[in-house]
């Protein structure tokens, strides 16, 4: 099953590594939505920045 993720808060004033992660996933700005594999490197993601995302099943 993949994951949806929406970028749900702001970029500005995370960790580097939070934003290069928001990066690889394809999350440049607010409202912004991908698509994703449910993969254990997809879970690690997910994880670093749960804080400003938002996860559903598609």
């Amino acid at each position: 099953m993949a994951k949806k993720i929406k970028l749900v808060r702001s970029l500005n004033s995370v960790k580097k590594n939070q934003y290069a992660t928001a990066i690889a996933l394809g999350l440049r700005k607010i409202g912004d939505t991908t698509v994703q594999p449910d993969n254990d490197a997809t879970k690690g993601k997910i994880k670093t920045i749960a804080h400003l995302i938002e996860v559903t099943e598609a």
